[in-house]
């Protein structure tokens, strides 16, 4: 087995959800990447018997380290290193040259506020060079110093924010201490599958049919999670198991060959940014609000692909600014696939694009109709070859389900996957 780590994120600002955890998750990567296997990540408020429950109920599932997070400051609320040190069995002591390391960066932040008493703030900030004695201190990034308590479990204690964490996590995995706490970890290997259009009771069958089949299968650590309508098979093992996973890669691609589009782990907005270098594409946008072409400019970076977007909700703005005809919206409704492809074909001929996609649907609440409740929505991808080539249009309606939010955010990834199938010729 390998070296086990457990996590504690202090804070009652994180226990009750006024800040996001983006520790917790950090460091688990980082674990990952070490070959240690992470037991638990706890969350607890800035209460001493609650922290110290935390460390005791870790040290009870045989963790070689716990990492704790937040509660170094200088305020009343800031108590997790007296809490490591009795945990610990160690005296509290002040360290005079982590003292004069703090005061020396209190001083300089300081003097950008003349009004504030210099005195009192060194004051305040002197607790936080008491350290559990014998304990290997970790410079601060921010004003709060780190510490390494070497034990069964070994201890660190890292600041909470991030961009104090982060680094100082670095240099505590550099120590004797850790290095000799994770002395036992395995590297393992991860690897990551998305699909598209497959729902997870048809994964979870495919995945019986591989416990049966595949020799070793249960050695594959195997952790499945739908998001925006993609399923993301996240497989971890260890290098002696690669070619049961090779074999579950296979039993995959011969169930799945088209829901698969990733085998190594790359997103599809990543994919449709390369298949679209070199090209110049533009949106057009109902119910979705523009967040289509949003997704689309966070990945074009410096090759500037992305060359407009309309959003169009009322009808005669479709007809103004995109050139659809409003007959064929009185014949067909706003939301239909041939009103989607001529919204397509409008933001061709405006921007003087390449590719286009053109989306209108119902988002809700409301609006829906029996023949077109809430969640109908068509979408078109139209492709020109050349300036004068003719231009091939792919066309499609779903039915997504969930509130308003959820079917903007499962509309965009619809989108994002038609025009990946539109740009590689799947249709």
């Amino acid at each position: 087995m390998s070296a086990r780590a457990g996590i504690v994120v202090t804070g009652t600002e994180v226990l009750t959800g006024r800040v996001r955890d983006l520790n917790g998750p950090w460091l688990a990567d980082r674990l990952l990447e070490l070959g240690v296997e992470l037991a638990h990540i706890t969350q607890c408020g800035d209460r001493p018997a609650d922290i110290e429950a935390q460390l005791r109920f870790l040290a009870d599932q045989q963790v070689d380290l716990i990492i704790t997070s937040g509660g170094l400051g200088p305020t009343a609320d800031d108590m997790t290193v007296e809490v490591v040190a009795r945990f610990c069995g160690r005296e509290l002591v002040l360290d005079t040259a982590t003292e004069r390391t703090i005061n020396d960066i209190v001083t300089r932040m300081m003097a950008r506020f003349p009004d504030v008493d210099a005195d009192a703030v060194l004051a305040a900030n002197r607790k936080q060079a008491l350290i559990p004695a014998g304990a290997t201190v970790l410079a601060p990034v921010g004003t709060a110093p780190g510490v390494v308590v070497a034990g069964s479990p070994t201890v660190v204690v890292l600041p909470g924010p991030p961009r104090e964490l982060q680094p100082m996590w670095l240099a505590a995995v550099a120590t004797d201490e850790v290095q000799a706490a994770i002395a036992g970890r395995t590297r393992y290997e991860q690897r990551t599958i998305r699909m598209f259009g497959l729902p997870e009771s048809g994964l979870a069958d495919t995945l019986r049919e591989a416990e049966r089949r595949i020799a070793g299968f249960d050695r594959l650590e195997i952790t499945t999670c739908l998001r925006r309508g993609e399923l993301e098979i996240v497989t971890r093992f260890e290098p002696a198991d690669a070619t049961a996973y090779a074999d579950l890669l296979e039993l995959l691609g011969e169930r799945h060959s088209r829901e698969i589009f990733s085998t190594d782990g790359a997103l599809v907005d990543d994919q449709v940014a390369e298949l679209l270098t070199g090209r110049r594409i533009a949106t057009a946008e109902s119910c979705t609000g523009g967040l289509l072409a949003a997704r689309l400019t966070d990945r074009a970076g410096s090759s500037g692909y992305v060359a407009g977007a309309v959003v169009a909700y009322a009808n005669d703005a479709k007809t103004e600014t995109l050139g659809v005809d409003a007959a064929l919206i009185d014949e067909h409704g706003a939301v239909s696939e041939p009103v989607a492809e001529q919204m397509a074909r409008g933001a061709l001929l405006r921007f003087r694009a390449d590719t286009a996609v053109g989306i209108t649907g119902i988002a809700g609440p409301g609006g829906g109709t029996e023949t077109k409740p809430v969640g109908t929505v068509c979408f078109s991808v139209a492709l020109r070859d050349g300036d004068d080539g003719d231009v091939r249009v792919l066309t499609r309606t779903t039915r997504l389900p969930g509130d308003r939010s959820d079917v903007r955010e499962r509309s965009t990834t619809v989108a994002m996957h038609l025009l990946r199938r539109a740009l590689t010729g799947e249709g």
